[in-house]
Parts: structure tokens; C-alpha cells; sequence
């Protein structure tokens, strides 16, 4: 389907005309796209049912470049949409007919490997594999490892505090940035933490990090970098159902034990991903889990068995150990390749991303089989089952009226089930435009106001990002005295699909 687009009057068009010419004065040659078939790439991130063609593209090269293009763009009111790899499944790179979309991929470069101090500087569009494969020759990795890691970007990463496999014992993306360099819409440009591991004063970092773009576009970046364990073994277990599975999951933390990374998938999943990639998979179980342990090597031997005696309690009917880093690396490949291979099942599918207590587990996915048959559409379940962080994938056909709306509708009931379970709404996808409207379920007016207080400190006009992550958005002069209503800004309207 195609995005029709109004036709701009003469004043819109003369404005876009001086915004163009403006931008290719910061950003020469090739930096400013404003041709159709240029900007129609653009259109979307992951989140592909909503769509806008931006007014134009602007791709800066270096800081000083982002500043000055936020600077013109708020002394005359101009909105700005920053962009990285576009992998977002939130929409949180959504562009705006009337803004400019400031993609930051040509910010690519390793800046510095500083071992002595154990870290990273790179650009924001550096992607996140590529740190770990440019420290692997010393022996350095950088730990969080979204399932996108190959495409995804440093400064997505960032913007929406992005996990990983890894994240259970390594953390997000929070606890592995030391330091960034942030400019604001005014085009004032801030340092914010270094080399070491703490810096006095406010935690702007903390702030800044998942914050989705709303407060400042990240130029550097300093990340954490970990020596490689010296061995990293992991099993496979295959149980006759998601409970016991699940059950697994919770006897392990229970246990003490902190897996490097554990990870769940349903039956649809695991049949999907084996068909996708081969990675020795048994299609005859109910759920897999996928569990690692790294460290010395007497270590994870010792945990390997301990785990192994866990999942046979609970019923495990297969047990496979990782023979050697090829083996290990083939059970991971199958768990990062779900999605694209839960793509081969249906002509679309819908990635939620949600939170729950580990111990719930076996009571939503009983839940969420009941709302799958209840909206008719099947759901491949795939988890970060560690943290509880959710992936459930709904697959529909959008070319099938009613799909799309049914599928966003079982999204958002899964979603609200998250929060009644204690949970959140995102665990490392963000909010962006796909959960705005379900903030409500976790915050109160007065909550997301005082949220609101924050971006106005660092955007107070409003001009980055605008529509995004907020479902009410006020002025900041009327936020002293908000309730619900006070003082709303209408949104800009978002196409869908």
C-alpha cells in the first residue's frame, strides 16, 4: 500500500525550500536528501505499519554538524526526528512530514580502543558487532547483544537502552556506557560521564540513556569493554511444556546461579528457527530453553551439571552440551535468527515487548494462548526468559482488512496483562508511537508530567521527537499546574498501514 501525501501550499513549500538550503550550507554534497525517491527509504523503522515520508534528510558527519543544524532548526521552530540504523520496533524513528529526519549512520567511526581503561569511544553510528569484532584481538568484547546486533546502532542502543541475550548477567545498555557527548536542540554540547566508572553530581547519563531522542542527539559514546571469559559453555533443554520450562527458569535463579544468558522459545519458534537455520533444535518438545554459564573453565563445568540436574528435575526429556565454540555459537544462531525466520510463517508479524516477574511466566503464556484464540491470529512466543522480557510474535496478513487492527489490539491486551502482572510495558524496545497510548496503563497524569518536566529542561520547545513516548503532550509553561487535559498539544497525525 502507498502513502498518499497532501499537497503542500506555496508557504509550505517556500519554507521547505529555505529549510533545504539551509542544511546544505551545514551539511554539503551529499548530506541533504530532499529527492522523493531519496526520502522514500526513510519512511519507517521496524515497526512498519506506520509510515511517513520525511520532509527531507539531513546526514551530518561530525558533531559540530549536529549542532548547528539543531541550532537553525530551533531558533525557527523546526522539528527533528534523529535516526540510526532505523531497527527501532517501537517507531521511535518515525519521521514527520513537516520536520526533518537527522540520520546519524554516517557518524561511523571507532574512535579509540583504550585498554589500559577498558573502554570504547565510537560514533553513534557504529554498530554494536562491530565494537566486540574490533576488540576481539585483545581479547575484549562489548556485552550487550540485541538479536539486531550485526545492523543495530550505538546510538539506537542508547536511545532506547537495548539488551540482549546477554543482559541477564551483563546488564542493558545503562550499565555499559561510561560517558557520551550529547547536544542539545540549542546546540549547546554536553559531556557527560568519562573513562571511569562513576562521575560526581546529577546522573544525566542515567537520564539520557533510553530516553528515545527526546532530550539531545548522542554524537560519542564511551562503552565498557570485558575481557572474554576465559570459557563460555552452553545447553540445550527441550521440555514436553512451556510450564515446566518456565518452572526451569525460576529453580535456576533460585538456585543462585546468574546465567550468562537464558533464553525460551515455544514450539513455533523452535520448528521456525530449525527451518531457518539448522542449529540441531529436537521439534519434538514444547519449549526450549537455552541456557549459558561462562567464566573459568572448572566453573562452568561445575554449573553445566547443576543445571542439568535442575532441568531433569523438572522434567527435561532433552539435554545438550556445547561441545565447543562452534556448537555454542550454532545454539545461539538459531534464538537470534527467530525473527526473520518467524517471518517465513506469515506475510507480517507484530513484535510485542513487555515485562514480567519470572515466576508468572507459566501464568501468561496460559493467558496470552487464550487471547491468541480469542482474536484469532497465532502468536510464536521467544524470551529473554532470565528477565522475563517477553517477545511475543503475532502474525496476521496486512493485506487481509481487519488484520492489522486485530493484531495491534491483542498486542495492546498482552501489554496491559504485562503491567497487571507487576511488569512494564517495554523491556529494551522502547515506547515510541506503538505503546504511547498505553503509558496511561503504568502512570498517572501527575507521573508522566513530571516526565514531561524533564524534556522541557532539555528541549523546551518541544521541537525533538515530538509525538513520541508521551500520550498527552503539554506545553511547558502550563506543567506547574497540569492535570490530564491542561494545556495539550495536539499530535501530528501518524500514517499506518
Amino acid at each position: 500500500m502507498s502513502l498518499t501525501m497532501p499537497t503542500p501550499d506555496a508557504a509550505t513549500l517556500g519554507r521547505r525550500a529555505e529549510i533545504i538550503a539551509a542544511m546544505r550550507k551545514i551539511v554539503p554534497a551529499e548530506g541533504v536528501m530532499d529527492h522523493a525517491d531519496e526520502l522514500r527509504p526513510f519512511e519507517s523503522d521496524g515497526l512498519t505499519a506506520y509510515r511517513q515520508v520525511p520532509m527531507l534528510v539531513v546526514l551530518p558527519e561530525r558533531t559540530d554538524q549536529v549542532a548547528a543544524v539543531l541550532r537553525w532548526c530551533n531558533e525557527r521552530d523546526v522539528k527533528v526526528v534523529p535516526r540510526g540504523a532505523g531497527t527501532s520496533l517501537s517507531g521511535g524513528a518515525l519521521p514527520l512530514a513537516d520536520g526533518i529526519l537527522l540520520g546519524l549512520s554516517r557518524l561511523n567511526r571507532i574512535l579509540e580502543l583504550d585498554y589500559d581503561n577498558r573502554v570504547a569511544i565510537v560514533q553513534p553510528g557504529v554498530t554494536n558487532l562491530a565494537v566486540s569484532q574490533a576488540a576481539a584481538a585483545r581479547g575484549f568484547y562489548y556485552a550487550p547483544d540485541p538479536s539486531s546486533q550485526v545492523a543495530c546502532t550505538i546510538g539506537g542502543n542508547v536511545a532506547e537502552n537495548s539488551g540482549g541475550v546477554h543482559c541477564l548477567k551483563y546488564g542493558m545498555t545503562s550499565h555499559n556506557v561510561l560517558g557520551l557527548t550529547l547536544v542539545l536542540m540549542n546546540g549547546e554540547i554536553l559531556r557527560l560521564g568519562g573513562r571511569g566508572l562513576d562521575a560526581p553530581g546529577y546522573d544525566l547519563l542515567g537520564v539520557v540513556i533510553g530516553s528515545e531522542g527526546l532530550l539531545g542527539v548522542v554524537t560519542e559514546v564511551t562503552l565498557k569493554l570485558l575481557p572474554k571469559p576465559e570459557a563460555a559453555r552452553a545447553i540445550l533443554l527441550g521440555f514436553p511444556s512451556v510450564d515446566s520450562a518456565a518452572q526451569c527458569v525460576a529453580d535456576v535463579i533460585a538456585h543462585g546461579i546468574i546465567p550468562a544468558g537464558m533464553e525460551m522459545m515455544d514450539r513455533t519458534a523452535i520448528n521456525a528457527a530449525e527451518d531457518f537455520v539448522a542449529s540441531g533444535y529436537p521439534r519434538d518438545v514444547a519449549a526450549l530453553l537455552i541456557i549459558e554459564v561462562d567464566g573459568p573453565e572448572a566453573e562452568c563445568g561445575h554449573l553445566i551439571g547443576v543445571l542439568e540436574g535442575i532441568a531433569a528435575k523438572n522434567g527435561a526429556t532433552t539435554s545438550r552440551i556445547s561441545q565447543g565454540e562452534d556448537e555454542r555459537l550454532r545454539f545461539w544462531a538459531g534464538r537470534k535468527a527467530a525473527f526473520p525466520a518467524i517471518g517465513r510463517l506469515a506475510p507480517d508479524f507484530y513484535c510485542i515487548d513487555g515485562t514480567i516477574p519470572r515466576r508468572r511466566l507459566p501464568e501468561m503464556l496460559t493467558r496470552m494462548a487464550e487471547m491468541s484464540g480469542r482474536h484469532g491470529l497465532r502468536v510464536a512466543n521467544v524470551f529473554h526468559a532470565g528477565d522475563g522480557n517477553l517477545h511475543p510474535l503475532i502474525l496476521y496478513d496486512a493485506n487481509e482488512p481487519g488484520q492489522l487492527e486485530r493484531a495491534e489490539a491483542l498486542g495492546a491486551e498482552i501489554l496491559r496483562a504485562c503491567v497487571a502482572m507487576g511488569g512494564v510495558l517495554t523491556g529494551e524496545h522502547g515506547v515510541g508511537v506503538e505503546k504511547r497510548d498505553l503509558m496511561g496503563e503504568m502512570f498517572s497524569a501527575v507521573d508522566l508530567a513530571h516526565q514531561q518536566r524533564v524534556k522541557c529542561a532539555f528541549d523546551p520547545g518541544m521541537l525533538l521527537n515530538p509525538g513520541k513516548v508521551f500520550p498527552t503532550l503539554h506545553r511547558c509553561a502550563e506543567l506547574g499546574r497540569v492535570h490530564v487535559h491542561r494545556g495539550a498539544l495536539p499530535f501530528p497525525d501518524i500514517p499506518r498501514f
